[in-house]
């Protein structure tokens, strides 16, 4: 009898476990918060001569990213400088960015650039 109970009881946990969902997938996080969070760690831990220098790359086209913004979380846009120092600016979604990042030391008597990161503010529930 002991051996049907012992099998009831697993029968009953690989069930439950089954229809359970996994906790992982119940608190899922904010990509563009996570990587504007890996890139505020890299310059953090800077020292006063270095310099976080990131990349995106866009077909044919280089840009040296100056500030990320995320207006949504899953929508980020970049705005920074390509090769002849123009302005530029990418739209994409955080998913499909791939950003190339390189710790550099800032020449003699010039000030480190920090990526500005910028994440949207909270709507006040209280405004209309």
């Amino acid at each position: 009898m002991a051996l049907m109970d012992l099998t009831k009881q697993l029968a009953q946990q690989a069930l439950l476990s089954a229809t359970q969902e996994p906790a992982a997938a119940a608190t899922q996080e904010n990509p563009g918060a996570v990587m504007l969070g890996q890139i505020g760690a890299m310059q953090k831990a800077l020292k006063d001569d270095e310099e976080l220098v990131v990349f995106v790359h866009c077909g044919a086209e280089r840009i040296r990213v100056m500030e990320i913004f995320l207006p949504s979380p899953q929508v980020a846009v970049l705005s920074g400088v390509d090769a002849n120092h123009t302005q530029a600016r990418v739209i994409s979604a955080v998913e499909a960015l791939q950003l190339v990042t390189r710790t550099g030391k800032v020449q003699p008597g010039a000030k480190a650039v920090r990526v500005n990161l910028v994440m949207p503010k909270a709507k006040d529930s209280s405004r209309k």
